[in-house]
């Protein structure tokens, strides 16, 4: 039902304008006895474009401000129905049937116009430029002076003496008024959420009345007849019609189109003024002065249009010379760490692809920070952070010209340099070091600032990464060297480094295979040589290789974090035998098991109540048993130191291990809770033994006995280091001289016979 009331609305206002039109042509050959009839269709066709609007109006799909639209339609189709009557009157109420249109039924048609603009104009516009107001303002001048010059020379030229047809004319140029003000108000600031094509329809048909509506002057010989008779039904038929789209349609807010879809439009109009011109006879005056106003419009709208695209051209550079700067920001940002400035891993990254495709000779050296870890954990990262600033701006001023600099994260930097021989690379490298050697102050404190170098050369078949990779191989070698040094990379450390691997990829299997087990070396009494206690040390046994020396397995331990499991596994199995001679041989079994704690033990959260645990588990004295850590876990503050106090709050005795090897050892003999000291062996038995290392050996018993520590001299290989060490001072020692490293079994065959 819907669908036919909605096409018998289409087609009953197509039926008016047919029957409007056949009733005006049929009557330009033939007087109608009743001229009335053909003022009928008019309000009836209003009228219907009027119940149209309304029915858009009310529904409840479309947005407030296109239905209050289409509602003023609606109210100036009511008044268009009032005027076609008042024009009817005017026509006919005389004594002969005349064109006149009097005062009154202009205001009704006055007031169609009215409200057809303000429905118009309370649509919401969207956001124009000055130039485009301009613009659209030249191209609406442009085209009404041309369709005026149009209108004047076809069809009021010829009847300009015609009084009665003042009326006419006003109410024509009124509806070609509004077709303009549609067209700009639509292609100028856009029409809100009407349909696309109800817009197209509204338009077409507002100019198709205003066409209609200039047959007037031709038909001043038949003074029975009106334009009005196409004029108006063409008019509702498209308010009908859009109207209809709109119910139809979907409520999408139409966009402008862009301004050179229109901006033909005047340009076709001067060719259409330039054609009259030329075939009009004799060039009417109203022509030639069209012709000029429009050439005048035109050559404004074309200056302002050249002047408006200078501006925008000197806009244009302006914002590519931005672009060209936000570019070359973000460039730098995105291939510079945003902290030290130097390059980041995508530059090196594009400067190793670049040299690799030029086949140019390179080096690259991979630098890694000695000991950086402490500097953040000591005294925060803001300071670690300064040392990488003064670190990347000493490389920078060492570096120079010669290469690139890049940080490549954390404190690994890259150093890539260019057409250098082998021997100039070790100079710049040396000077590397050199630079880096001088201790920054940073927040009041001095810091370390030396570092380990890897270097490696470029191959014609390389990448970045086997780069980095080899370097890294070499790198790793500088440090465990002892760091403060750069290695070259070869054959051999590659061949090490796979080796470590798969020793690293084993020991995280040995404990499942139970190929780990624990040695006791042990600890005397000087002079005599009377057991004292046993230090606990761990052995692996690899099924192929043999016994594998702790020095090579443990760091491998420590860089793959097995050595946390493993740790674990020691103090376990270490507590479960004191426990046993404990309670095999009461007061004869050892006063002392030192079990050795690794840095990364220390530094795990919940170490300490695993330490309990296991006590707990085991039942083990506490009192009994020394934990050893080496000076470089506790060097600076945090979670292992903290780890170290807690430990001995709970009863627990630490010992610190090799000490002597490390740096600021007489600082932390003050800063540590320690109750043992451990003096290394290359103060007893190393090549410095008899050199400085005695004095230090002789010195060192001093500040033990004056901090109330006790100190263990290790490393004693000969019945002389052994007096010398009793005679500086010492009452406990450990060493080749008093036993190696045994069993458990080994170690109880020389306790007392058990307790009975």
């Amino acid at each position: 039902m819907e669908y036919a009331k909605r096409n018998g609305l289409a087609l009953g206002g197509a039926a008016l304008v047919v029957l409007s039109a056949g009733w005006l042509v049929i009557g330009l050959g033939h007087e109608w006895a009743y001229p009335v009839l053909g003022w009928v269709p008019l309000p009836v066709s209003a009228g219907l474009a009027a119940y149209a609007c309304l029915r858009v109006s009310r529904s409840e799909r479309i947005e407030p401000a296109t239905r209050r639209f289409w509602r003023h339609l609606a109210v100036a189709g009511v008044l268009l129905a009032g005027g076609t009557i008042s024009n009817a009157v005017d026509a006919l109420g005389g004594a002969q049937p005349s064109q006149r249109v009097g005062p009154v039924t202009v205001l009704w048609y006055l007031a169609v116009m009215g409200v057809v603009i303000w429905a118009l104009l309370r649509l919401p516009t969207w956001q124009r430029s000055r130039g485009d107001l301009v613009r659209f303002a030249l191209d609406a001048c442009v085209i009404l002076v041309a369709a005026t010059a149009f209108v004047w020379q076809f069809s009021l030229r010829g009847h300009r003496d015609d009084a009665g047809l003042a009326g006419p004319v006003l109410v024509m140029v009124a509806v070609g008024f509004v077709a303009v003000i549609t067209f700009v108000k639509v292609a100028l600031a856009g029409a809100g959420r009407l349909d696309r094509r109800a817009l197209r329809i509204l338009s077409g048909a507002s100019a198709l009345s205003a066409v209609t509506g200039g047959l007037t002057p031709f038909l001043s010989g038949h003074p029975y007849l009106s334009s009005s008779f196409v004029a108006v039904p063409v008019g509702a038929l498209g308010l009908v019609l859009a109207a209809e789209q709109q119910r139809r349609g979907e409520c999408r807010e139409s966009r402008p189109r862009a301004s050179s879809r229109t901006s033909v439009l005047p340009y076709v109009a001067v060719v259409a003024m330039d054609a009259l011109l030329l075939t009009a006879d004799g060039g009417s005056t109203a022509v030639r002065v069209s012709t000029a106003v429009l050439t005048v419009l035109v050559l404004a709208r074309q200056v302002y249009a050249l002047r408006e695209n200078r501006y925008l051209l000197t806009t244009v550079d302006a914002n590519l010379a931005q672009l060209r700067d936000y570019q070359d920001q973000l460039t730098y940002q995105a291939t510079h760490d945003p902290l030290t400035g130097v390059g980041n891993r995508a530059l090196f990254a594009e400067t190793v692809d670049v040299l690799l495709a030029a086949r140019a000779p390179f080096h690259v050296a991979l630098l890694d920070m000695d000991d950086f870890k402490s500097v953040n954990d000591r005294l925060g990262h803001h300071t670690g952070d300064q040392l990488l600033e003064v670190v990347s701006r000493r490389l920078r001023a060492t570096v120079g010209p010669d290469g690139l600099v890049a940080r490549l994260g954390g404190d690994e930097f890259a150093i890539v340099l260019r057409d250098l021989h082998t021997a100039r690379v070790e100079v710049v490298l040396d000077r590397v070091l050199e630079a880096l050697r001088e201790p920054p102050r940073l927040a009041g404190a001095v810091v370390r600032g030396a570092a380990s170098i890897g270097v490696t050369t470029a191959r014609p078949d390389d990448t970045g990464g086997e780069l980095l990779r080899r370097a890294d191989v070499a790198m790793y070698e500088a440090k465990a060297a002892g760091g403060d040094r750069r290695r070259w990379f070869d054959a051999a450390l590659d061949e090490q480094a796979r080796e470590a691997a798969r020793l690293g990829d084993d020991l995280l299997h040995a404990l499942d295979r139970d190929e780990l087990f624990l040695l006791y070396q042990p600890i005397v009494e000087l002079p005599g040589g009377g057991p004292a206690g046993v230090e606990v040390l761990l052995r692996w046994r690899h099924p192929s290789l043999g016994l594998v020396p702790p020095d090579v397995f443990v760091p491998l331990a420590e860089r793959n974090g097995t050595i946390v499991e493993i740790g674990r596994w020691v103090l376990e199995n270490a507590c479960r035998q004191a426990a046993l001679w404990q309670h095999r041989f009461g007061p004869a079994a050892p006063a002392k098991v030192s079990i050795n704690v690794s840095a990364r033990q220390l530094a795990e959260p919940g170490f300490v109540a695993d330490v309990e645990q296991i006590l707990s588990r085991t039942g083990a004295d506490r009192g009994r048993l020394l934990l050893e850590v080496t000076e470089t876990a506790v060097l600076e503050a945090g979670a292992p130191l903290d780890a170290v106090r807690e430990l001995r709050e709970r009863g627990l005795r630490v010992a610190l291990d090799d000490f002597g090897t490390g740096q600021s050892s007489l600082s932390l003999l003050l800063t540590v809770p320690v109750d043992v000291l451990k003096v290394d062996k290359s103060f007893v038995s190393g090549a410095a033994a008899g050199q400085a290392g005695a004095v230090i050996v002789e010195h060192l018993i001093g500040f033990t006995n004056g901090l109330r520590m006790e100190a263990v001299a290790e490393g004693v290989e000969t019945e002389a280091q052994a007096l010398r060490l009793h005679a500086a001072g010492y009452s406990l020692a450990q060493g080749y001289l008093f036993g190696r490293p045994t069993t458990a079994a080994e170690i109880e065959a020389g306790l007392l016979s058990p307790v009975r």
